[in-house]
């Protein structure tokens, strides 16, 4: 069964690669994040047509996210118990289902823009939700994971040049401290391949030739329980697809699981 993330940075810019990148690639299930589009206008006639159903939680603004399967959709659930919510509104940045034989999450966290700025604490108080729903839902023995933009570097090593990002948020203490609480849940990071270089970077921004220089984050991250991690046999960045014209600027994270 191979599973995937991937922030596609808005799908209608992204349509045509990501149908391609579907039938090229042999995905089961994909976790997409950014879809930026309502719900009501998300291309889900055009991935019935490859075989894939769509759940979806989106409203049309900066966020949206999705899981499309073609081994099943049961269980959805969209959004957060207990979601805080930003200037009172909830986002749509999370949405889970069983596909087949494995339940996951796709997850969009705020990225929380500065760390004096509401929005950086609106990120602390949204993982603190996401604990709590993952720890309800995380149990029962069977494979389970949360797939997404994290919007934080869990180590240093995964940002390209730590010093550049000193004071600014996704790798402050705080920030990591959420992500290891998380995995308190009891899930693991599955790290995947970088396929190429020596670390598995996902994000490159479009400026200043971030990703021909190969300045990069490892911000995108499957957190899977221990029946999940267990039955891993290969997990990669597909770097591929950030290459080319109307690329996202996040590639691909791909695993591959025995069960």
């Amino acid at each position: 069964m191979r599973i995937a993330t991937w922030n596609v940075n808005s799908i209608t810019a992204r349509l045509p690669r990501l149908l391609a990148w579907l039938e090229s690639s042999g995905t089961d299930v994909l976790c997409l994040q950014e879809a930026k589009v309502a719900a009501e206008q998300f291309p889900t006639e055009q991935l019935r047509e490859l075989g894939y159903e769509a759940a979806v939680h989106a409203t049309g603004r900066w966020n949206g996210v999705a899981v499309v399967s073609r081994v099943g959709l049961e269980d959805v659930v969209k959004g957060l118990p207990g979601d805080p919510g930003y200037e009172g509104v909830e986002e749509p940045r999370a949405v889970s289902a069983t596909c087949g034989p494995v339940r996951v999450w796709s997850v969009y966290v705020p990225n929380g823009r500065e760390v004096e700025h509401a929005h950086y604490a609106y990120k602390l108080q949204w993982f603190e939700a996401l604990k709590a729903a993952v720890a309800g839902d995380a149990g029962g023995g069977r494979p389970f994971a949360v797939l997404g933009d994290y919007n934080v570097a869990p180590t240093d090593e995964d940002v390209y040049d730590v010093a550049a990002f000193e004071g600014h948020t996704h790798v402050t203490p705080a920030e990591r401290a959420a992500l290891a609480s998380l995995r308190g849940t009891g899930l693991q990071d599955v790290v995947p391949r970088p396929l190429k270089y020596d670390r598995p970077y996902t994000y490159w921004d479009y400026r200043q030739l971030g990703f021909p220089k190969n300045r990069g984050m490892r911000i995108d991250l499957v957190y899977g329980n221990e029946p999940f991690a267990k039955a891993v046999s290969d997990a990669y960045v597909d770097r591929e697809e950030r290459k080319g014209k109307g690329a996202s600027d996040h590639a691909p994270v791909v695993v591959d699981l025995d069960v």
